[in-house]
């Protein structure tokens, strides 16, 4: 499966809140229009502060793809006040860690520091949100970089360049179907001119989200945020056009024939997130569903393909429900040996045919209800993930107390509903299927795919 599903996936599991409600979150909003979230964490002194902007691979035109990914790196290449470089030194010089990441609905920048350092970072943020110089030699330079990444993480990966193609055959014109780090040609040819008009679009207060968990007075915080946000000059912004992907009408199926050592076979059926549903308790059901079949190795398609009858070597299962637009909850895996991908698909297909005709038991409806609450209180261990919580949910439209209800929500699913949104969403006719077909490798082994995440962390 994709590793930016994988991690939003996780994240939709991991952090399912049941106490967060008992730790406020304090929100305002600039005169520039930029959104300020503070949760106070006092358990150690330090703070995490994260910058989310509403723009991601999803945004972006035919011909652009891969601009916003581009951009996050340009994020790191200097301003007149902080020259190139300067930005990561200055922050590990005071102790601190950052990164970044693009998705294909936000982009979003963090730092990790001692709480009394937390000004540097909103000073060093907001200096790049309007003052980026973009220079072209910088331009030329990182297009190469992403170029080369793009070939490692991508076309050199059986997997990862099938699962390129998956979604590309899966949408006809969603966004989700370009690539995050964007198609080869795109990436060639994206202008630094291309590069300063989607910076100025969508780099913006009036476009972002500050986000502060740690060890914080939020008053101070607030303080800081206007020093430092506050005279920042808001963008003109376009009201994105409406993105609504045609009725799928009959299943689709594409083979990709590439150099690699073993098969793989997915399966994804379109349905709809807590963004996109017409009834509330499906994306709910769908999560259970998708902890059925692939939560531990008490789950289904482990304890039947990979232990029971070994027709799979490796199998899981992603569901994204915050993704802003409608997703794939897709089924995939590699065939163990002596098996073929056939025999995978139809073991799949056989697991979802039971979904639809059988209602799970209480066991099985108990042991999910158990990991996500057991989840919840590992996570909020992270002030880190604390912060991606409320960025993902704010970002897409949400709302960052969208989730408050969750285990409730979770809680109150029953076996006929993941029944019925088995039987309306799991079905042929919303499924595309993707096959690899490995080719020889002509005694050459693929590259170690690069760090697990979007493809985005720098």
């Amino acid at each position: 499966m994709s590793s930016s599903r994988f991690i939003i996936a996780m994240l939709w599991l991991a952090l399912a809140p049941t106490t967060f409600a008992a730790t406020p979150v304090h929100e305002f909003t600039l005169a520039n229009g930029l959104r300020v979230l503070v949760r106070e964490d006092h358990r150690a002194p330090v703070v995490v502060s994260q910058v989310w902007y509403k723009v991601g691979s999803s945004y972006e035109p035919s011909g652009l793809t891969g601009i916003s990914h581009l951009l996050e790196h340009m994020m790191f290449k200097g301003t007149p006040e902080v020259p190139g470089g300067e930005f990561s030194r200055l922050i590990a010089a005071n102790g601190g860690d950052e990164n970044a990441f693009t998705s294909h609905d936000y982009t979003a920048y963090f730092q990790t520091l001692e709480k009394d350092r937390l000004e540097l970072s909103f000073r060093l943020e907001a200096d790049r949100m309007r003052h980026l110089l973009l220079k072209p030699e910088d331009v030329t330079k990182e297009t190469q970089v992403v170029i080369e990444e793009r070939r490692l993480r991508t076309e050199d990966q059986p997997e990862a360049l099938t699962q390129e193609q998956f979604s590309a055959a899966a949408y006809v014109t969603s966004p989700y179907r370009h690539p995050i780090i964007g198609w080869m040609q795109d990436i060639q040819n994206i202008a630094p001119d291309d590069l300063r008009r989607w910076y100025q679009q969508w780099y913006a207060p009036n476009n972002a989200t500050l986000i502060v968990v740690g060890d914080v007075d939020p008053a101070k915080v607030r303080g800081l945020a206007e020093k430092h946000f506050g005279p920042l000059p808001p963008s003109d912004r376009l009201p994105l056009k409406p993105t609504v992907e045609p009725p799928q009408l009959g299943e689709r199926r594409i083979v990709v024939k590439t150099p690699a050592e073993l098969p793989y076979v997915a399966l994804g059926y379109k349905v709809p997130t807590l963004k996109t549903a017409t009834e509330a308790w499906e994306p709910y059901a769908l999560a259970v569903l998708d902890g059925i079949l692939d939560a531990g190795n008490s789950a289904r398609l482990s304890r039947n393909l990979v232990r029971g009858s070994q027709i799979a070597a490796a199998v899981g299962t992603s569901y994204g429900p915050t993704s802003r637009l409608e997703e794939l909850f897709v089924l995939a895996g590699n065939p163990a040996p002596g098996r073929n991908s056939a025999e995978l698909e139809q073991a799949l297909r056989a697991e979802v045919a039971r979904l639809r005709e059988t209602l799970i038991n209480p066991d099985e409806l108990a042991r999910v209800i158990a990991q996500v609450v057991a989840a919840d209180v590992y996570q909020q261990d992270s002030m880190f993930y604390q912060g991606m919580r409320l960025g993902i949910l704010e970002t897409v439209g949400l709302g960052w107390n969208k989730l408050d209800d969750y285990v409730q929500r979770i809680q109150a699913v029953t076996p006929e509903q993941v029944r019925d949104v088995a039987r309306t969403y799991l079905i042929d006719d919303r499924l595309t299927v993707a096959t690899l077909e490995p080719l020889p490798l002509d005694g050459r082994r693929p590259p170690a795919p690069g760090a697990a995440g979007d493809h985005s962390i720098r």
